[in-house]
């Protein structure tokens, strides 16, 4: 019997580290949300400037990607799908150009 805790102590262990802390999902829910906010506000400055480059579309692509991540926290959770649907309607606008 002893084997048996062991080995199912053993797949326990494992099994926490593989689980994410919600701590650690929340962190970088913010720090997208954040990164994506200031993808949105150099897309602003190019646009009012008239030096809008090719990788401001990029760069909100690759960010959209990672926006919709549920964190657990449903307050985090709406604030980051109000900046994933401001990102979509960014790129959705400069799509058409």
């Amino acid at each position: 019997m002893a084997p048996l805790r062991g080995v199912s102590g053993m797949d326990a262990l494992m099994a926490l580290q593989g689980l994410e802390d919600a701590t650690e999902r929340r962190q970088r829910a913010v720090r997208k949300g954040r990164n994506a906010i200031d993808a949105l506000e150099e897309l602003k400055v190019g646009l009012l400037a008239g030096q809008l480059d090719g990788t401001a579309l990029s760069r909100l692509r690759a960010m959209a990607a990672d926006l919709s991540e549920p964190t657990g926290d449903l307050g985090l959770d709406g604030v980051m799908a109000e900046i994933d649907l401001r990102v979509q309607v960014e790129i959705a606008k400069l799509s058409r150009r």
